[in-house]
């Protein structure tokens, strides 16, 4: 069984519609689940799909998101020695590195993640395989 670390910008190409990769990332993910890959992901970018679709869908949003779709989805919580790992890459790394994606890049790599369910190029950049 496969582990996959799945990023913000794929969980918001699934859940809006309108997203330009939408067709892309609901095409990954019933391959993923064809799979039974096992997806994972960080509690920054729960912090960060919780922000984003409260801000552009609204709480009803939220509340399927927590019940119908974080379920399936193993949490790496993040602890001050991730944090201030991620911290440092994002000092050191990309000049727009967003401290969420330096804390995932420390999480794949710890975890020993091999393939990122993802469409930001951050990831790419940084020398992850991504899913498409």
């Amino acid at each position: 069984m496969s582990r996959v670390f799945i990023d913000t910008s794929a969980v918001l190409a699934l859940l809006v519609p309108t997203d330009r990769v939408h067709q892309q990332a609901v095409e990954t993910f019933h391959r993923l689940q064809d799979r039974q890959a096992v997806l994972i992901t960080s509690s920054y970018v729960l912090v960060e799909i919780y922000a984003l679709l409260a801000r552009r869908l609204g709480r009803d949003a939220v509340e399927s998101f927590r019940r119908d779709f974080a379920p399936l989805i193993e949490t790496l919580w993040v602890d001050s020695r991730i944090h201030e790992k991620g911290l440092d890459r994002m000092m050191k790394g990309l000049r727009d590195l967003s401290l969420v994606d330096a804390v995932s890049f420390v999480c794949i790599e710890e975890g020993k993640i091999n393939e990122v369910f993802a469409f930001d190029r951050h990831f790419q950049q940084a020398g992850f395989s991504l899913l498409r």
